[in-house]
């Protein structure tokens, strides 16, 4: 058994240049976990496969195509490929969100 604890991981060089750390990242799927300091956001990207984002902790914006919602803690939200996304937070309070694509994907993600 394989206990992985986040915290623990190293933070990784993206182009969002926030605090991501990879948790999984086996051929059927990837995860990551990311933390959004308030004021932070990821750069509009598209992914080449299917992504869902599951708010551990504060709320975040998320967009999804050309829709935008406010998502508070333990809300799921899907992602379909090849459509734009971006999590952005626009709160006082520090956000935890984990990210996972499925599968993994075999391409670049696409930065806007």
């Amino acid at each position: 058994m394989k206990i992985v604890d986040w915290k623990e991981e190293s933070i990784l060089e993206t182009p969002h240049r926030v605090d991501v750390r990879r948790l999984y990242d086996r051929e059927n799927a990837q995860v990551m976990h990311i933390t959004l300091n308030p004021g932070e956001t990821l750069k509009p990207h598209i992914t080449p496969v299917d992504v869902f984002f599951y708010i551990l902790e504060g709320s975040v914006d998320v967009l999804v195509g050309d829709e935008t919602i406010t998502v508070g803690s333990d809300r799921l939200v899907e992602s379909p490929k090849d459509i734009v996304h971006c999590l952005s937070n626009s709160s006082t309070a520090t956000a935890r969100i984990l990210v996972v694509k499925a599968p993994k994907p075999v391409t670049s993600t696409r930065v806007l």
